[in-house]
């Protein structure tokens, strides 16, 4: 019933929005948001140990590949703990599920094949456990046989990115992996990435700070009524391209911290403005969940040099970290608990004498 319910729940989720900063300490951050506005996600942080064996979802069961974690790795899962949509190992490579709806399509379910086949949503698992290089997973994709765990879910493409800085989108179309080099480190969803890429250029007028003043006949001046008009035009709405445009402008204006905590502090601070509100992503009309505050259910953002994976969530805007670097991989026990140990948003009241 759990399957079922995540199938349905996949095959409506949409929204996610990453970006990349690197401090002048040379800390790379990748950061993104979550989004699902249908129901509570159930999302829980996972820590991972080194021999850590699982076995992949099919369409007919519990029955498909068998993988052991290499390295030890910690993330976010959905609905189901194996279910890791971002993450990061010990050797700092990154990997993240974003949805890609209408434009990917994976190798069709065969059930001689349940040796090698991999669900989409257990993709990024298999990349943190086994992998330490962008190199090493491109190698190794031919190995698996990607499907969808049932017929009514979209598709995923996923962001990769390791701790020398090279970053990759996967998309699998026809049934065949494309990686794409991604870097900008902007990532959002459907169409395909090189599509929004080639779809930055409709906004070459945009640049950071002020429009100048200028003159029209009968010497009228035209000058700005505030700050920010050089982003005039700027795409406003949550659609995946609007997202990846504002994404794209918002990261490359951003100044450059001294470490990588700071630079972390400045994803949070970016990514805040891709969060979706209850209500925007609904009909008029249809029900909306009564315990979901936000359709951008929680935020991440990992150091990928200093080896830690930071997360806030929407009924908690307080960023908590996990330290990977203190972490005994060969020891710990698989562990999975709840994002939010309450759900409720701490409030410090201050005391005016």
């Amino acid at each position: 019933m759990a399957l079922l319910a995540s199938s349905a729940l996949f095959s409506r989720t949409e929204a996610c929005t990453g970006i990349t900063l690197v401090s002048k300490d040379g800390s790379r951050v990748l950061a993104r948001t979550c989004e699902w506005g249908g129901s509570f996600l159930q999302s829980r942080y996972v820590v991972v140990p080194r021999g850590y064996t699982q076995k992949s979802f099919t369409p007919t069961g519990e029955n498909g590949l068998e993988f052991t974690s290499r390295y030890g790795y910690v993330g976010i899962s959905v609905m189901t703990d194996q279910f890791v949509t971002e993450g990061l190992n010990e050797k700092g490579l990154s990997a993240g599920l974003f949805f890609f709806p209408g434009y990917g399509q994976y190798a069709k379910y065969e059930e001689t094949e349940n040796a090698s086949t991999l669900v989409d949503v257990q993709l990024a698992a298999w990349i943190l456990g086994n992998f330490a290089t962008v190199d090493e997973v491109i190698r190794a994709i031919d190995s698996v046989r990607v499907v969808a765990l049932s017929a009514e879910m979209q598709t995923a493409h996923w962001r990769i990115c390791d701790a020398s800085g090279r970053q990759v989108v996967l998309e699998i179309v026809g049934g065949e992996p494309q990686f794409h080099e991604n870097r900008l480190g902007v990532l959002t969803n459907s169409p395909g990435f090189e599509w929004q890429m080639t779809n930055l250029n409709n906004y070459v007028n945009l640049y950071p700070g002020n429009a100048k003043p200028s003159k029209l006949s009968g010497d009228v001046t035209l000058s700005s009524f505030g700050a920010g008009t050089g982003f005039r035009g700027i795409p406003g709405d949550v659609t995946p391209p609007s997202r990846f445009v504002r994404a794209a402008f918002y990261q490359s204006t951003a100044p450059q911290y001294a470490t990588g905590f700071e630079t972390v502090k400045e994803t949070f601070q970016i990514l805040n403005n891709f969060d979706i509100p209850i209500g925007i992503e609904h009909a008029s009309g249809d029900p909306v969940p009564d315990n979901v505050p936000s359709a951008t259910q929680w935020t991440t953002s990992s150091d990928l040099q200093a080896l830690r994976f930071y997360y806030r969530t929407a009924w908690n805007s307080t960023i908590r970290c996990i330290d990977l670097k203190s972490i005994n991989f060969d020891k710990v026990r698989f562990t999975a608990e709840p994002v939010d140990k309450v759900q409720d948003q701490p409030v410090e009241f201050i005391k005016v004498r």
